[in-house]
């Protein structure tokens, strides 16, 4: 199944459809809902989704599962090659109730390329069926990323996380935000950490690594984007970037080694 949206195969009397996309760089979908949970997997560009509670930033070979009802919004970074698996609520149980990213093995990658080749109204009693089960199962396997970042349910607080956001700084102090709320700093430590479960130093450090990640996969220089987000050097943006999410940006976000002349696109 390629190129066909979900609101029309939606009533399909299987416990999950398989459906493939091409997205445009830039590309944006509206806020939306599905019925069933939503498995994304992309092979090339970068995905950000952004919800109520939260925002999630899929890099290229990786997942993202959207549970059912959650309303959400996409933009696409780079062209998407979007491959996503919609099942129904009671196949779906085993899955987290909130969005997450997940790392997807190339032996996943491979089940997935599979069902996209089955027909819609597949055999279920037979190796179509067994392969849809299989998928099932190893859905509930994936293992979690850290590429999400948790907004406030109040309201101030989430506006403050939301400008953040617009024009993040490394920099920014827990003095910065307390004022601006109005509130000491003992208060706005302990409110913060209720609203969001991270301290403001780590929700601090995450907003600005996962506000990296679009650009970096839009082809800025470490540096360039480094400096924007008032690290001192590169070096130690790409310390951090190393010590969160296990590799040097631009070999996380698969595009190849640095080029020649750039030492600083690490």
């Amino acid at each position: 199944m390629r190129n066909v949206h979900i609101n029309s195969v939606d009533d399909t009397q299987r416990p999950i459809v398989a459906i493939a996309r091409d997205h445009p760089d830039d590309g944006r979908i509206a806020p939306h809902h599905h019925r069933r949970g939503q498995l994304i997997s992309g092979t090339t560009g970068l995905l950000v989704l952004s919800a109520p509670d939260g925002t999630w930033i899929m890099p290229p070979q990786r997942g993202l599962w959207i549970p059912p009802g959650v309303t959400h919004n996409v933009r696409m970074v780079g062209a998407v090659s979007m491959q996503s698996l919609y099942i129904e609520p009671e196949a779906a149980r085993g899955m987290p109730d909130h969005c997450q990213v997940v790392e997807i093995s190339g032996f996943m990658r491979g089940l997935i390329v599979e069902a996209l080749d089955l027909p819609l109204e597949y055999d279920l009693d037979g190796r179509s069926g067994a392969l849809m089960a299989l998928l099932g199962y190893e859905m509930e396997r994936l293992p979690a990323l850290p590429l999400s970042l948790p907004y406030p349910r109040d309201d101030r607080l989430a506006d403050a996380c939301q400008r953040f956001m617009r024009h993040p700084n490394i920099h920014e102090t827990i003095d910065d935000w307390a004022t601006l709320l109005g509130m000491s700093r003992r208060a706005f430590t302990r409110f913060f950490r209720k609203e969001t479960g991270l301290s403001f130093v780590a929700w601090r450090q995450q907003a600005c690594l996962l506000s990296a990640l679009p650009h970096l996969a839009g082809g800025r220089a470490v540096t360039a984007v480094a400096m924007d987000l008032g690290y001192e050097n590169p070096a130690a943006f790409t310390i951090m970037f190393k010590k969160a999410f296990g590799a040097a940006p631009r070999a996380y976000l698969g595009l190849g080694a640095k080029s020649a002349g750039d030492g600083n696109r690490a």
